[in-house]
């Protein structure tokens, strides 16, 4: 019975520590594309009649929105819950929908509902 042996390594994985892809190229040189034309504020402008200024919880970002739509058409996805199933899935899609993180995708009924409005 020996337990002096070694020591225990630590159990927790860190997110900084968690080797990552280097990205999607399409979708990266999309993204700086975007940023570069002012996409979002764009959009954000042009949305803004839709939107109430202060109502119930936040509203999904119009750019995220459209960027959702965005990457169902480059990948032939045509459900929105396939959207989300997708987006999801890929660190690399995460990046292109500027999430963090901590954030969740957006649900396949937040874009049901944006798209009805």
């Amino acid at each position: 019975m020996r337990r002096d042996e070694g020591v225990q390594e630590d159990l927790i994985a860190v997110w900084s520590e968690i080797p990552r892809s280097p990205g999607h190229a399409f979708y990266d040189k999309l993204q700086k594309l975007l940023r570069d034309a002012g996409f979002d504020a764009f959009v954000e402008d042009l949305c803004k009649p839709y939107y109430a200024a202060k109502m119930g919880a936040p509203s999904l970002p119009p750019g995220r929105y459209f960027r959702m739509h965005m990457v169902g058409y480059f990948e032939g996805i045509d459900s929105e819950r396939g959207i989300t199933w997708r987006c999801a899935d890929s660190f690399s899609l995460r990046d292109f929908l500027r999430l963090s993180s901590r954030e969740k995708v957006p649900d396949h009924s937040w874009l049901s509902k944006t798209r009805a409005r």
